[in-house]
């Protein structure tokens, strides 16, 4: 099981993101854990400077702007997508920079 988290204080496009990652999860059958950020502190610990900002599994694949449904679709079925759709060689663990 995937754990998503999606970093952001609550502003639209957090909450738009949250809610896309949720129901593509649901309408493909995948079981995810899902959870919200909303604290300055952990977000900044990410790295993220931009919201809504989206860490699987420990890496963030996505800052800044509510992501395309074909981003979280690929994210879903572990294609990678680091913050543009491609994997990262950064051994930080962070791609959106």
């Amino acid at each position: 099981m995937k754990n998503i988290k999606v970093l952001g204080t609550g502003c639209a496009n957090c909450k738009a993101t949250l809610k896309m990652i949720e129901e593509q999860a649901s309408a493909k059958g995948i079981e995810i854990e899902l959870e919200k950020v909303e604290d300055i502190a952990q977000i900044m610990g990410f790295g993220v400077m931009s919201t809504p900002g989206v860490v699987i599994d420990g890496k963030v694949v996505h800052a800044g702007g509510v992501p395309s449904r074909d981003t979280v679709d690929s994210w879903l079925k572990g294609d990678g997508g680091c913050c543009s759709g491609n994997s990262s060689d950064d051994k930080s663990g962070k791609c959106c920079d």
